[in-house]
């Protein structure tokens, strides 16, 4: 083990260091050619050869096989099937397997889930493809988001337990001075994890979202149970077994990480949320469960749920360039990311014109041949679908209807462009709400004033995850960050080119503040890892 360590802590040490410079740092290359020229096509046909059979690289087994995917691309189930196991015995098995892994000392913990992410870039093409045709992100997303960026989360989390569980020493003997004698004790100080924790995955991001639970869980002595979004498991499965795998090749029980598969008929959810050894629970998803799973009582529950993310538009010394920025945060994945922009607030005295360039350079965008499908992707799910198809009838004018957009690739794949309505600062019971999915909503208001107040109140009730601001104004800027920032929203200014208020990057941006209703915990603060085990101090007298 210590040769494992040794291995690995180099990484372990640079991954803390940039979790506290804060600049840029990515252990794990985004460029595909990184990994050699054959990877991408091993991936491809490792993906193909998994389709239609069992997935029996896990080290655990059912005799009830079921699997529901099915590919926004092509339409046609997947047909891999899982192993459904009761939620009781999955929890009996992470309790004991557990018990050992909770002894470890925190190096060996860190240098074993090392080993686990360096395990799971042998994989990340297939991942990739698994990725793509479960939630409908396109191929490079789908590489870069479940891969090289959510082993960059992972890491962050693994790096910041393994520095907070080193904070204190372990033993120390502790003298006090009472004149002619002293007092002497031996003290024993010791982080004990809180038990089984439980990591509940979504159905467009089952990777990235799911690992920096999974890892904080484990860096700090938990056993996980990893519960997917049943329309999206064969990424997050293939995970998995790679840690499995390179837990029992280093003698800790493989069911340290349980997959808990379900099928939307026979949900295990609350039944694994309600179990009372379950203490931990990770949750990404819509509002409503998340409150439900907010409101448990003896759990320590960390959520990432819906919010309505603004966009406060003042002025800007090229309009052109903020507008195609835009056009791409919002047609990225069909807008469906957590951090896409929904509202923008845009003043009357600058609105036809804003207006008028935002829906030419979405149109642009979602109808150019080479980038067009590209960028959109396919939609997950006919839920979001449909909502994109019934954007109209909200009440709102339809500045630029949405619709199909031709696939080369896919002929088949369910797609759908940005569906822009315009409305007005009145107009509360249109916009004040998350609308997930390729629609947005231009809001006149009076000025930007009204702008900033408007943002600020759609984040403080219904949560924001990112604000997007435009302003040559110094004191303008200023406002808009003192004001989004008092109700917990970060704010991106002017933003143009290559970079979107869409991406958080690991080891720099943390990803949710906690601080609204979008949720209540972000990737990674201390206070992500610190909750999930508890500092004893034990003491013994020495005479």
């Amino acid at each position: 083990m210590n040769m494992l360590f040794a291995k690995h802590q180099n990484i372990l040490d640079k991954a803390v260091k940039a979790s506290h410079e804060r600049t840029f740092y990515a252990q794990y290359p985004e460029h595909p050619k990184a990994y050699g020229e054959e990877a991408p096509a091993a991936g491809e046909a490792a993906f193909k050869a998994m389709l239609g059979q069992p997935f029996d690289r896990l080290l655990q087994d059912s005799d009830n096989w079921q699997g529901e995917e099915v590919s926004p691309y092509t339409l046609e189930p997947l047909k891999v099937s899982y192993p459904i196991v009761p939620a009781d015995a999955l929890v009996i098995a992470a309790k004991e397997a557990g018990k050992k892994w909770a002894k470890l000392p925190v190096t060996e913990r860190a240098a074993i889930l090392a080993e686990t992410l360096e395990a799971i870039t042998k994989h990340f093409f297939e991942i990739a493809y698994a990725t793509m045709h479960t939630t409908g992100q396109s191929y490079m997303m789908s590489f870069q988001a479940s891969g090289p960026h959510a082993n960059d989360r992972a890491l962050e989390a693994i790096a910041m337990g393994y520095q907070e569980l080193q904070r204190y020493p372990g033993q120390l003997t502790w003298e006090k001075p009472m004149g002619k004698s002293s007092i002497k004790l031996d003290k024993h100080f010791k982080a004990v994890p809180k038990g089984v924790g439980l990591v509940i995955g979504c159905s467009t991001f089952p990777v990235w979202n799911s690992l920096p639970g999974l890892y904080a869980d484990l860096v700090t002595g938990n056993a996980v149970i990893v519960k997917p979004h049943p329309k999206a498991v064969l990424p997050i499965a293939i995970v998995v077994a790679a840690i499995q795998k390179v837990l029992q090749e280093n003698g800790v029980d493989p069911l340290l990480c349980q997959l808990a598969a379900d099928t939307s008929e026979h949900l295990n959810t609350k039944e694994l949320c309600e179990h009372p050894d379950v203490t931990l629970i990770d949750y990404t998803g819509g509002s409503a469960f998340g409150d439900y799973v907010e409101q448990l009582r003896g759990k320590t529950v960390f959520t990432e749920k819906a919010g309505v993310n603004s966009v406060i538009i003042d002025s800007a010394p090229d309009m052109d360039a903020m507008a195609q920025n835009l056009a791409f945060a919002v047609s990225l994945y069909s807008g469906q990311m957590c951090t896409a922009p929904q509202n923008f607030f845009i003043p009357a005295n600058i609105y036809d014109e804003v207006a008028g360039k935002i829906r030419d350079a979405v149109s642009a965008l979602v109808n150019n041949p080479k980038m067009g499908a590209g960028t959109l992707g396919a939609v997950q799910s006919e839920v979001t679908f449909k909502r994109a198809q019934e954007a109209g009838a909200l009440g709102a004018k339809v500045l630029l209807g949405g619709g199909p957009v031709n696939n080369e690739e896919f002929g088949k794949a369910r797609t759908c462009s940005p569906t822009i309505l315009e409305t007005t600062a009145e107009e509360q019971n249109v916009y004040a709400r998350e609308l997930f999915g390729p629609v947005i909503l231009l809001v006149r208001t009076k000025d930007t004033a009204e702008s900033i107040q408007l943002a600020k109140e759609m984040a403080r009730k219904h949560g924001a995850i990112t604000c997007a601001a435009y302003t040559t104004n110094a004191a303008v800027q200023a406002e808009i960050e003192e004001e989004m920032n008092s109700v917990f929203t970060p704010v991106s200014f002017n933003f143009t080119g290559f970079i979107w208020v869409n991406q958080h990057a690991a080891f720099s941006d943390f990803h949710v503040t906690g601080g609204n209703p979008a949720g209540n915990a972000s990737f990674t603060n201390p206070e992500f890892i610190l909750k999930r085990f508890v500092w004893i101090g034990n003491r013994t007298q020495v005479n």
